[in-house]
């Protein structure tokens, strides 16, 4: 749940996770600052996903992640959360992103 009114329930879900998949529309860019402040609050690995509805996105990648002020050590992908295999391979991103942050904090 990734609308600001679900907010309340954010900590519990989080607890314990390795990452997390920030899924935006980018036709509603407005409506998902509050997730991607939540994320870089807790700290925890994060990618941002941008649904393409009907395979086509409102804006472009760099247009989403300058108007999300994401940073660039953040992973934007373009993906369909309809297909699977999308879905998997924006996973894989967040599971690279969750590795390089436990091998960044055992040193190695």
């Amino acid at each position: 749940p990734g609308q600001s009114r679900f907010g309340f329930m954010w900590d519990d879900l989080a607890r314990g996770a390795l990452g997390a998949l920030v899924v935006v529309d980018s036709a509603r860019l407005d409506e998902c600052h509050f997730a991607i402040d939540y994320f870089e609050r807790a700290g925890l690995p994060f990618v941002v996903g941008v649904n393409a509805f009907d395979g086509r996105l409102a804006h472009d990648i760099n247009a989403v992640r300058w108007a999300l002020a994401v940073n660039d050590q953040v992973p934007v992908v373009r993906f369909d959360a309809r297909q699977r295999l999308s879905v998997r391979d924006a996973i894989l991103v967040v599971l690279d992103r969750a590795l390089d942050r436990a091998l960044r904090e055992r040193g190695g």
